[in-house]
């Protein structure tokens, strides 16, 4: 395990630094009867360096009644926290989160998320749900290399390899999950993390980085994600490290259009997820994310999680459309549709 996540940072993710000894965290808001009454909503400002100058606020939903802690889901989303729902208690973006999106960027409406974070669903299954904004700790845009934390722990200066976006917003989740390890209404033992396409491949790389999550969740993640990157189908490392050459370390980029010479492949990164449980999500119709190089990424992970002696996937051919399954500690489906996470996946994922 120890080698493969060398090369997995070394080649691919870049070295992430360690956990700030004076992180700090301050709850700046709470609402105690959201949905109704269903839950309390808390906002929480997490900082990231000594500076204060970056951080992250989470929004958090912890269903009400509950008596003990409760697990949570955790994940990124992509818009800012007040678009994953309506609620008018929800704060919009303050001006150094809006630094983080970029010049001239126009807030989103309130709500424009909100069918996929399913809150009340979620909180009437006895789970909390936490989330904040990608854009937070480091911009997923090019360019914006100067805004992000990473410009900060790198002393401004990256070397080839120096962690990328996606190794910066999966740190940025072990922060997050700091903080759950304080709060008395979580259940801090039992976080998912969860992502969907390129914060699915962010999940993957925080579960792997941080055993405190007792299970991983990767909707749609793709290439570079789920799927097998010697497969070489829909996206490949030459497309992904030219679109959004910051995602990963500049190592990553000596295999484009090179996948066979790669030292690794993803369903190693699930191995490093063993022998906690991890779920696997695919669409239909997203061929981009190659569905079937996601789902062999957990049969050719199975031995790995039979050491532990748990059972997992081991037939190679490809599941139908509806399909969905758990094997021991691996889950698995395709959902009929698009790239997307809906509904019908998180009704999966609990």
């Amino acid at each position: 395990r120890a080698e493969l996540m060398e090369l997995f940072r070394e080649r691919m993710y870049g070295r992430e630094p360690s956990a700030p000894k004076d992180i700090s965290f301050e709850v700046t808001k709470v609402v105690p009867d959201a949905f109704g009454g269903l839950s309390t909503m808390k906002e929480v400002r997490i900082m990231l360096d000594p500076s204060g100058e970056h951080y992250l606020v989470m929004l958090m939903f912890v269903p009400n009644g509950a008596g003990k802690p409760v697990p949570a889901f955790l994940g990124i989303n992509f818009k800012g926290n007040h678009t994953t729902t309506d609620l008018e208690e929800v704060s919009l973006p303050d001006e150094v989160q809006l630094r983080n999106y970029g010049p001239g960027y126009q807030v989103p409406e309130r709500g424009l998320n909100a069918r996929r974070w399913p809150y009340e669903y979620i909180l009437e299954h006895g789970y909390a749900v936490c989330t904040f904004c990608v854009h937070d700790p480091e911009p997923d845009l090019k360019g914006h290399y100067d805004y992000g934390i990473r410009k900060v722990y790198d002393g401004g200066s990256p070397r080839p390899d120096s962690w990328g976006s996606v190794s910066a917003w999966a740190w940025s989740l072990c922060r997050a999950l700091d903080y759950l390890c304080k709060d008395p209404s979580v259940d801090a033992r039992r976080v998912a993390v969860i992502g969907h396409s390129r914060l699915g491949k962010t999940a993957l790389w925080a579960g792997a980085m941080d055993r405190r999550f007792a299970m991983v969740v990767a909707n749609d993640s793709g290439c570079s994600g789920a799927a097998l990157s010697r497969r070489v189908y829909g996206e490949n490392l030459g497309i992904i490290n030219t679109s959004f050459p910051y995602w990963f370390c500049s190592n990553y980029k000596e295999y484009n259009d090179a996948e066979a010479s790669l030292p690794f492949d993803q369903h190693e990164l699930i191995a490093m997820i063993a022998p906690r449980p991890v779920y696997v999500a695919s669409a239909s119709e997203d061929l981009w994310a190659d569905p079937y190089g996601e789902y062999l990424s957990l049969v050719y992970a199975t031995p790995v999680y039979r050491l532990f002696g748990y059972d997992g996937f081991s037939d190679t051919s490809m599941p139908a459309a509806g399909d969905s399954k758990v094997i021991g500690r691996m889950g698995h489906h395709i959902r009929e549709g698009q790239h997307d996470c809906i509904l019908y996946d998180r009704e999966r994922f609990i």
